[in-house]
């Protein structure tokens, strides 16, 4: 963390330094994720990314041209890529070997570890808003590419409850981060556990069940159209308590409490 960017909440008089506000470590946990190389290039792939889905919706094939199904259709990437962003906000502090001056300018880590949730809550909302922003773009070309008119009617749901799953998925990245402290493994781990959970679940009939309740990718899915049902709640609710409340519990105890070399 810049010494710089915590000298603005230091008084002038000569007093005791007071500690930087939750602001201003949010700022510079978000400036944090183009600190490093990795952040930066994600970043532009999933900018990258964003753009050519909804190049291959306008141009290849009858694809959407209602600005509802082109917003779910651009959050692919975001979904895909973004919680890798969330990892890196956390594990860049070990491999960057930043976490010890970051802890001593704040001693106290869990204003740091909140600093970071905020940070990677707002990465989702301006995820989701980008992948707006294109599929408003392709809406409004459609006509001019297709014979189709676009439609722009959006619901609230349509609009809540991506903004509601694409949080949850990056907070789970997040949360693997805090309790592996290892770029490479979280990443790996947090792409494979939810494939051999989900082929689990559909191999074994008496586990059927699981992927209902546990599978975030199952309870979320519905979501990303924001027609998730009443009766899908309970099931979101406690894929949210396994893949983003457990971990993040977890790592938070773990990052806490060990000692920093």
């Amino acid at each position: 963390m810049s010494t710089a960017t915590l000298d603005a909440d230091r008084p002038r008089t000569g007093a005791a330094p007071s500690a930087p506000s939750m602001l201003t470590l949010t700022r510079v946990e978000l400036r944090k994720s183009t600190d490093t190389r990795a952040g930066r290039w994600l970043l532009i792939v999933i900018g990258l990314a964003l753009l050519g889905v909804g190049a291959i919706a306008l141009f290849v094939g009858n694809g959407p041209d209602a600005f509802a199904d082109q917003f779910a259709l651009t959050q692919l990437p975001i979904g895909v890529l973004l919680p890798v962003l969330g990892i890196l906000l956390v594990t860049s502090e070990w491999s960057q070997r930043t976490a010890g001056p970051t802890f001593t300018l704040v001693p106290r880590r869990s204003r740091v570890l909140t600093a970071k949730v905020l940070a990677a809550t707002v990465l989702a909302v301006l995820g989701v808003l980008a992948a707006a922003l294109v599929a408003a773009l392709t809406t409004a070309l459609s006509p001019v590419v297709g014979n189709a008119s676009g439609d722009w009617g959006l619901t609230g749901a349509q609009l809540g409850q991506p903004l509601l799953v694409h949080v949850a998925y990056v907070l789970s990245g997040v949360a693997l981060g805090m309790l592996l402290l290892s770029s490479p493994l979280a990443i790996v781990l947090y792409f494979v556990l939810p494939t051999v959970f989900t082929l689990v679940s559909n191999l074994v009939s008496a586990l059927s069940w699981v992927s209902d309740w546990l599978d975030l990718t199952v309870t979320t899915a519905p979501m990303t159209a924001g027609e998730l049902a009443s009766d899908g709640w309970p099931g979101v609710g406690t894929s949210v308590l396994l893949w983003v409340v457990l971990p993040m519990a977890l790592g938070w105890a773990r990052i806490t409490r060990t000692e920093i070399a």
